[in-house]
């Protein structure tokens, strides 16, 4: 029930931040729920890995490099999903950004019930 609710959360969260970003486009709520489960895909597989090949980087960089395999990553959801266009490069960073603002936020709700 909780992974079920973490998704819902999740789902919300895009909604949101792709209304509140102009350069984000989600055409309803099936891209919407698609976009959710390639992002957790993305994220549970290939995250942890880019991470670990650029640790160094990350290293030197204090950590900022990971906004930018953020960024990455939302373009790669972006070109897998349809029904999600992000115009470029920084308006994904930008979604990557306000998304975990976002999902942290509604995670705050979901745990106060």
């Amino acid at each position: 029930m909780k992974t079920i609710l973490h998704f819902v959360v999740s789902v919300l969260a895009i909604l949101i931040t792709a209304y509140i970003l102009p350069g984000v486009h989600v055409n309803g709520i099936v891209a919407a729920l698609v976009l959710a489960l390639v992002l957790g895909i993305i994220n549970t597989i290939l995250r942890p890995i880019l991470i670990f090949l650029t640790l160094p980087i990350t290293i030197v960089t204090l950590g900022l490099f990971i906004l930018i395999i953020n960024g990455l990553l939302v373009m790669l959801a972006s070109y897998i999903v349809p029904g999600f266009i992000v115009d470029n490069f920084w308006w994904a960073l930008l979604f990557g950004i306000v998304l975990a603002i976002i999902s942290w936020a509604l995670e705050i709700f979901e745990k106060e019930e």
